[in-house]
């Protein structure tokens, strides 16, 4: 068996796929799984040993580019695979497996995509979750009935990211950084918009508030995210500044996975790099706005999630429609630092 997946291209559904490669091995022991992705995928394809080989998309996300598609469906056309996953919806994604020839092509139905799709599945929404979702494109269309067919949801594979010693101990040294105190990760940032990041203010008082208690704080993100985590420094109390290590933009993806899988807790937005918190395996405290975890929680049982229960949440906009942002304001940072020293009672 030889399997190509057309993996998606955002970091937390990245994360989440590994559900289906993991239970795609499970049926298929000697299946080779090879994922065309964006470049950026790389580094975390190859922490999954479910994955052969990641391959780099060629076009940037959104693009159509038939041509492009065509020559990259061709080239695959000798590779021998016998089935195609497509995880993405979009009419688009579909095509390099149809040009490649590939005789099973197997997706949700999303964008016009019969004819490219011929095991095509159409009853996603009985599915809440998306690790469910993933998981049930592994199984006969016949028996995927809807949610509750798979399991509860603790008993589905969860994505696990595999952490290389060397790896993270060589960040751990480019970026001049110890381990000489229990390590909290604080990813402020969320690209999907302001409505799914909590305030500065209230971080930096997290941030505080465990650096007294003994921990040392490192704050991850995207370049984008290097005006807010510095500015959660310069709120933290000024001799305290010493304990935080400001990573945002200054790593690659590959060295913020190995970083944060050194930290004991990371508070997270609903955000890629939750996902990618849950899947090494700390505590993870996430904390929701405009958004909610009905859909795409944490995959850990080390897990607590937190919000506001105002009326008007989730709205699952970027920006909010009110203009006050009590969903996150609301939310005050002593719930957060109960639920990390809860951590710490149960452990």
């Amino acid at each position: 068996m030889k399997i190509l997946v057309i993996g998606p291209s955002w970091v937390g559904d990245m994360v989440m796929s590994q559900g289906l490669y993991i239970e795609l091995k499970s049926q298929y022991p000697e299946a080779k799984i090879d994922v065309l992705a964006p470049a950026w995928c790389k580094s975390i394809l190859e922490r999954m040993p479910q994955i052969d080989q990641a391959l780099a998309m060629p076009l940037g996300h959104g693009e159509f580019d038939l041509k492009t598609r065509y020559k990259m469906g061709r080239s695959l056309a000798n590779q021998g695979y016998d089935r195609a996953y497509i995880l993405p919806n979009s009419a688009k994604s579909a095509l390099i497996p149809f040009f490649a020839g590939i005789k099973q092509r197997i997706g949700w139905k999303g964008e016009m995509r019969y004819g490219l799709l011929n095991d095509i599945r159409s009853n996603k929404k009985a599915f809440q979750y998306m690790l469910e979702r993933y998981v049930a494109l592994a199984h006969p269309k016949s028996e995927m009935t809807g949610s509750g067919c798979l399991g509860a949801l603790a008993d589905l594979p969860y994505p696990h990211l595999t952490i290389y010693n060397e790896s993270q101990q060589s960040a751990i040294k480019q970026f001049n950084l110890n381990q000489e105190r229990p390590i909290l990760g604080l990813c402020p940032g969320a690209e999907f918009g302001p409505a799914k990041r909590w305030p500065d203010a209230h971080f930096a008082q997290v941030a505080t508030a465990m650096i007294k208690q003994g921990y040392q704080v490192w704050l991850f993100g995207s370049a984008k995210d290097n005006e807010v985590t510095t500015q959660i420094i310069e709120q933290v109390e000024p001799d305290l500044q010493q304990y935080c290590a400001n990573l945002a933009g200054g790593t690659s993806l590959i060295q913020a996975i190995d970083l944060i899988g050194a930290c004991k807790t990371v508070v997270s937005n609903d955000s890629g790099l939750m996902h990618v918190a849950a899947a090494v395996g700390g505590n993870v405290v996430a904390v929701y706005g405009s958004s909610s975890p009905k859909y795409t929680p944490p995959l850990t049982d080390k897990l607590a999630i937190l919000n506001t229960d105002i009326d008007c949440r989730p709205c699952f906009e970027r920006t909010c429609p009110k203009g006050h942002l009590k969903c996150l304001v609301d939310l005050q940072p002593s719930r957060v630092i109960n639920a990390i020293q809860q951590f710490e009672t149960v452990a």
